[in-house]
């Protein structure tokens, strides 16, 4: 056979064939480290304690710190939200998200002053923005994760006369 070589062959780049080597290789070593969930999420930690040391170490504003925090409340309760994620893939997201907060520490471009209440509201805007699908079938379906004031039922007349069942 002859090799056809035109305009549209598109020769591969040494870039392009380490990206690809380096892509397969990366896949093979996340497929083999699936069943290890145990070391995997010790690896995890370990990257979350040499992140923090970084940014401990690296940090000059925490001696600077005036004692303001974001507002908490004891009364409040305690309800999560049940999210539906496997483990593999919120262990990869939070390895990730280590490894990249970690490389971001050494460059000075991203050491940006922040005041709180602004980085309050940038979280609760990302928060509304990745949970728009969540939110919008929590609506759809009427599902509310906190109580809306005292629940009303028909009345004693309609009581007595058939079961109210309610749904929880």
């Amino acid at each position: 056979m002859e090799e056809v070589v035109g305009d549209n062959a598109s020769p591969v780049t040494p870039l392009a064939k380490w990206r690809n080597d380096f892509s397969r290789a990366f896949q093979y070593y996340l497929d083999r480290s699936a069943p290890h969930i145990t070391r995997r999420w010790l690896g995890t930690l370990a990257a979350a304690a040499v992140y923090v040391l970084r940014v401990y170490y690296v940090d000059p504003e925490l001696e600077a710190l005036d004692g303001t925090s974001l507002p908490t409340k004891d009364s409040d309760e305690f309800r999560p939200f049940i999210r539906r994620l496997p483990e593999f893939k919120c262990w990869y997201a939070i390895t990730k998200a280590f490894c990249v907060a970690f490389l971001m520490t050494f460059f000075s471009v991203f050491d940006v002053p922040v005041f709180w209440p602004i980085l309050f509201f940038y979280w609760v805007f990302l928060f509304i923005l990745t949970m728009k699908r969540q939110i919008t079938h929590m609506i759809k379906y009427r599902y509310v994760p906190f109580n809306i004031g005292k629940q009303s039922y028909a009345g004693k007349k309609s009581a007595e006369g058939a079961k109210v069942h309610r749904i929880d």
